[in-house]
């Protein structure tokens, strides 16, 4: 059946962006007393907002972060991303074709307003998602929280006039597959580079490997 509306994240659905964050977090931590490699950064902390990751942090540490640490490494993500990110292979596509076909789509991202405007520019996106992006800060500005949340989703559906048992997901992250599943929503994960367990065992009903058999999927 075909949804009433599609909702994608944004960093390893989109945007191949994950191993720039993952890496400038990892040296971050590790200059603040974490050792900690890139790949452990994903393990930790794959689609977290920064939010969120602050307390984690704080309680590996057995200390405040500095001041402004959250400022800071926003800062630095935010001109690492809009240097560096790349389009995952098949996203433009995959956006042009839904917009052809005059699917509504959204993306539900835990990145911030600016850093997403970033990683549009930079990726040639902005005139595609011009007014569809819903990013945590603004949920958490207006009460709500991010991911693993579902409050996100639910706002990316309420701004559609979408009900959320009629919206489809793509999630690559456990943590935006729980929050998708948890609005009511059916999700899909995406997993170029494994089998995709991980999602399915947070609630994906099925795995992509492949942006360009998204169109095989919903039905």
């Amino acid at each position: 059946m075909r949804p009433d509306l599609i909702i994608f994240d944004c960093d390893g659905v989109l945007i191949d962006s994950e191993t720039i964050a993952a890496t400038l977090i990892a040296k971050n931590l590790t200059t603040l007393g974490w050792p900690m490699t890139p790949q452990e950064s994903m393990t930790h902390f794959l689609g977290m907002s920064i939010h969120d990751m602050e307390p984690l942090i704080e309680s590996r540490l057995t200390r405040p972060l500095p001041q402004n640490w959250r400022r800071d490494i926003a800062a630095s993500l935010l001109t690492a991303l809009s240097e560096h990110v790349t389009l995952i292979p098949g996203a433009r596509e995959m956006l042009e074709r839904v917009t052809a076909l005059g699917i509504p789509w959204r993306i539900a991202s835990n990145s911030s307003d600016e850093e997403l405007a970033a990683k549009f520019a930079r990726t040639g996106l902005t005139h595609l998602t011009m007014g569809r992006a819903h990013s945590a800060a603004s949920v958490i500005a207006r009460g709500g929280r991010a991911k693993p949340a579902p409050d996100i989703f639910l706002a990316a559906a309420a701004a559609a006039a979408a009900a959320p048992q009629n919206c489809l997901v793509l999630e690559d992250s456990p943590l935006g597959v729980t929050g998708a599943v948890a609005a009511g929503m059916t999700c899909y994960g995406f997993a170029p580079h494994t089998t995709g367990a991980h999602l399915l065992k947070a609630g994906a009903i099925k795995i992509l490997h492949n942006l360009h058999d998204f169109f095989g999927a919903p039905k």
